[in-house]
């Protein structure tokens, strides 16, 4: 019976890889004819109509082209991947949905979408600034994160399904912690740093937070809460006291009906109760909902211009060739494009990393140069980070605008290099060779062996000599001593708010602050916004569907790298804030 089993199950697996071929040779012909045809055409705003602003996925800086096989991607076994949503998208939406006259109002539908603090009001901003337009704006979920309710609460009624919740807890900031693992397995980090803020490498070397570190985390955890009550408070007329005091009953675990009963929430309603809901709002039961994705496809009605301000977004984990955020060879290419674009009369560059490879954040601060060399103002707008490297390429611009809540600063930089004498010696393994010179097996005799007092000394003064580099790039982009840098530097990771006061940006502000600024400096009374990168369009999002990495595969990747060759970067891994 077993043997007549085998060459079933292998015939089945046959057709279906067959099949998925064939699937995947459609889709790929389909989506430059067919798709790219049905993708391109225009959407019509109906009389009557309603924004349903969807709160889910994750919400990051640039937006994608409306892919319609999505949900149905969701469903091949072994392939799952969170809805991306683009902060510029819902900008784009919420303005046009205040100017538009065939738009009634806005449902903000769900609370569960990824966000940070400052893309959050960055959100919340331009949705008060819709409510100017006397135009409905109402919320409802069945959960709230802290995050989604400081967004939500700014609408005019707030509702919540009877057995929702609202996560009102507060926030805490923590870390994992591997040194007594490292020790049980005899791997040592060694760890070569400037600054005594710079906590990247205390999960490999401590049992917790240093006193320098949960200094920092603590001011601007601290900061991020009284920002996000102050919010509440001004939106819901509860007093601070009282949503500190919800709070501490950590509301996530609360009777839905403590919600209304304290004013975090209007009415529960079930979710079929919905419709009736937009019918007494829009005045008829002919309404239309337009999504997110249909609403984004309507362009702007502005006038023509021939000159252009280039927002240039960089997101992400700063590498030197390869990786999916800021990766340093593709970010040089776009702004060499946008060098050679002779319409291009200013920049805005628009920053969310946590930093990355020390290497390219100087390539790409040098890149951001030539802008300026050849007459081009660059304005940086922050995100919801902009630290370590994000803050190298920002540092060298005309004029920097953070949010309120943006971590920026952790001006430092590392090198980590593991040590597995112990363990090669456990396991019986031996090192012998050859060498032409003093140190020519430095690499080997770091891993292996571990790095001898001459050794240690070279490696730290090349890390110093990364920090001087990084604090001259500093002062010479804010006009500033080096001192001075140093002083504010060390590591240290700043709220946006308080590095106005240090000097290490200049305004706080978004988007359109900056954007403004930038037309400004460049004396333009009339402009058109051009983007780089260009977005991913539907074949790109579908060959990188069939090309996922599971985070297992991703942190066996890191780690082979990590032990490949001593990393020097400037890269601050912040705490998880839930």
């Amino acid at each position: 019976m077993e043997n007549q089993e085998k060459p079933r199950k292998k015939s089945g697996c046959l057709k279906g890889i067959i099949i998925f071929i064939m699937i995947y040779i459609v889709c790929s012909v389909l989506s430059g004819i067919w798709l790219g045809k049905m993708l391109s055409s225009s959407v019509t705003i109906e009389p009557n109509s309603v924004y349903v602003l969807k709160m889910k996925g994750v919400l990051m800086e640039q937006g994608q082209d409306n892919n319609p096989f999505a949900s149905a991607m969701n469903e091949i076994p072994g392939y799952t991947k969170e809805d991306i949503v683009g902060l510029d998208d819902l900008l784009h939406n919420i303005r046009l949905a205040k100017e538009n006259d065939k738009i009634r109002g806005i449902m903000l539908q769900g609370g569960e979408m990824q966000m940070g603090m400052a893309s959050a009001k960055a959100l919340r901003d331009a949705l008060i600034d819709f409510k100017e337009s006397g135009k409905f704006l109402v919320a409802y979920a069945s959960n709230y994160t802290q995050s989604n309710y400081y967004v939500a609460c700014v609408a005019d009624s707030l509702y919540l399904n009877p057995v929702g919740t609202i996560d009102w807890n507060g926030l805490s900031a923590n870390k994992m912690y591997f040194k007594r693992v490292l020790d049980k397995i005899g791997v040592e980090m060694q760890v070569l740093k400037v600054g005594t803020f710079k906590s990247a490498v205390e999960p490999y070397i401590l049992t917790g937070m240093s006193e320098a570190d949960r200094q920092q985390t603590k001011q601007y955890v601290d900061g991020l809460w009284s920002e996000m009550v102050a919010g509440v408070s001004q939106s819901r007329h509860i007093a601070t006291e009282d949503l500190n005091r919800y709070a501490d009953l950590y509301m996530g675990l609360q009777p839905a009906k403590t919600y209304v009963e304290n004013g975090l929430a209007d009415r529960l309603i079930y979710t079929e109760e919905i419709d009736s809901l937009l019918t007494r709002l829009t005045d008829t039961e002919d309404y239309n909902k337009i999504s997110t994705s249909a609403l984004a496809s309507v362009p702007e009605k502005k006038a023509e211009s021939k000159n252009k301000i280039a927002v240039l977004y960089a997101e992400g984990e700063i590498t030197d060739t390869e990786g999916n955020g800021i990766v340093g060879t593709k970010m040089i290419k776009e702004i060499s494009k946008i060098r050679e674009e002779d319409d291009v009369k200013a920049v805005v560059l628009r920053v969310n990393s946590p930093g990355g490879s020390a290497d390219a954040s100087e390539q790409i601060w040098h890149a951001v140069q030539t802008l300026r060399e050849k007459g081009l103002p660059v304005v940086v707008s922050m995100g919801d980070y902009a630290a370590s490297g994000g803050y190298y390429i920002s540092c060298g611009s005309d004029y920097i605008y953070a949010e309120p809540s943006t971590l920026t600063g952790s001006i430092g930089i590392f090198g980590l290099i593991p040590n597995v004498s112990e363990v090669r010696n456990k396991i019986g393994v031996d090192i012998d060779g050859i060498k032409t010179n003093s140190h020519s097996d430095l690499i080997v005799n770091a891993q292996y062996k571990g790095l001898n007092v001459e050794e240690r000394a070279m490696m730290q003064q090349m890390v110093e000599r990364g920090y001087d580099l990084f604090t001259s790039r500093c002062a010479e982009g804010r006009h500033t001593s080096q001192d001075h840098i140093k002083t504010i530097g060390e590591g240290r990771v700043w709220l946006g708010k308080d590095a106005i006061e240090i000097g290490l940006v200049d305004d706080l502000g978004g988007m359109n602050e900056a954007v403004k600024k930038a037309a400004e400096l460049a004396q333009l009374s009339d402009y058109q916004l051009t983007y780089y990168p260009a977005r991913k369009d539907f074949y790109t999002q579908l060959m990188e569907a069939f090309d996922q990495t599971s985070d297992e595969e991703k942190m066996m990747m890191r780690l082979k790298s990590l032990c490949a060759q001593p990393r020097v970067m400037s890269l601050t891994h912040f705490p998880v804030i839930r």
